[in-house]
């Protein structure tokens, strides 16, 4: 089985959360998740985010064609990659910051290893959206 047979038959295990504005992000749960959220689901102008130099999911903000998320918006995406990680606890958490259009998979790298251009570093407090 090619590779890409095996991204078009896996069905990737997501968190999904909505911000205010109707904004949707996307969390991987595993590493193949990950994997699949970002090189395959992920459209070129979504925002790509990942807890900075440690382990995590990669999120994913979801951009409608046409539209631009507000800042506030990108900060509670980061906020949502800083939760989903080892420090979940900490009071502020470096997240990298990139279109998905930049991030790209290295030939032959594990599952949820990715290589990112264009990288801006946000630092915000973990947190995950209240449910209404």
């Amino acid at each position: 089985m090619s590779r890409s047979d095996k991204y078009n038959r896996f069905e990737p295990r997501l968190w999904r959360y909505e911000l205010p504005g109707g904004w949707i992000v996307l969390a991987g749960k595993t590493d193949l998740d990950n994997d699949h959220l970002s090189i395959k689901l992920a459209k070129a102008n979504d925002y790509w985010f990942h807890v900075k130099g440690l382990s995590g999911s990669h999120v994913v903000l979801q951009v409608p064609a046409g539209e631009e998320p507000d800042k506030g918006t990108i900060k509670d995406a980061a906020a949502v990659a800083a939760w989903h990680s080892k420090k979940r606890e900490s009071k502020q958490v470096a997240v990298s910051c990139t279109r998905a259009r930049y991030v790209t998979k290295p030939r032959g790298s594990k599952p949820g290893t990715v290589q990112i251009r264009k990288e801006k570093v946000l630092k915000v407090r973990p947190a995950i959206p209240e449910e209404s």
